[in-house]
């Protein structure tokens, strides 16, 4: 197993980040969270998890140990995969995500693109008591209470960490509010990754 990567930020997408290893590119799949923390040209450390099928072999990339944690224990829920495990990492954090579990918040994780209400209720049986305790979700709920919407954080810095100016990058979350607004406002929360995409197609389009 490839417990985790370091080196030099060599290139940089929306999920995807290369860093480079003793003179070769690891590709890492990421989710935005974490690429809004990387820079170009800037050594980083990723933990991995190194997931083998038949025909390909995927490196998933998280900010720390503990996120790597919760994305492999995520994935021992029936019709958990490693896709759907990184959306939910995409949209909460690892100690919102058992906050979530252990309240029972259906809610919480059907703002996961790909859950719906029969999936949480099912996650939210199987996962019970499997997360562990929540650390910091208070004084996460403190920042998030105050200043910027997280999304918006998350998104400027994304996109700052893909080379784009501050400037632009703000004009590209104001066009993307209206879309982010219309989700928290049905229930869904801000979808973080189709926020980013909708982003970078405003960008292009300005280019």
């Amino acid at each position: 197993m490839i417990a985790f990567v370091s080196g030099p930020v060599a290139a940089l997408a929306p999920t995807l980040a290369v860093i480079e290893v003793g003179g070769v590119g690891m590709a890492v799949q990421c989710t935005p969270n974490t690429i809004a923390g990387l820079r170009m040209g800037e050594t980083a450390r990723l933990a991995t998890s190194l997931v083998v099928r038949e025909d390909s072999l995927t490196l998933y990339g998280f900010a720390d140990d503990d996120e790597r944690q919760v994305f492999e224990l995520l994935q021992t829920a029936s019709g958990v995969g490693p896709r759907l495990a990184q959306a939910m990492l995409g949209v909460h954090s690892p100690d919102a995500l058992r906050v979530a579990v252990e309240s029972g918040d259906e809610k919480a994780l059907t703002a996961v693109p790909g859950i719906g209400k029969k999936g949480a209720q099912k996650l939210l049986l199987e996962l019970k008591g499997k997360l562990g305790a929540a650390t910091a979700v208070v004084g996460a709920q403190r920042v998030v209470a105050s200043g910027p919407a997280p999304w918006a954080e998350q998104l400027t810095a994304a996109l700052i960490g893909l080379g784009y100016a501050a400037r632009d990058a703000e004009d590209a979350v104001d066009a993307v509010t209206p879309q982010a607004e219309a989700a928290i406002a049905a229930g869904a929360g801000a979808p973080v990754p189709q926020l980013l995409r909708a982003a970078l197609q405003s960008l292009n389009r300005t280019r």
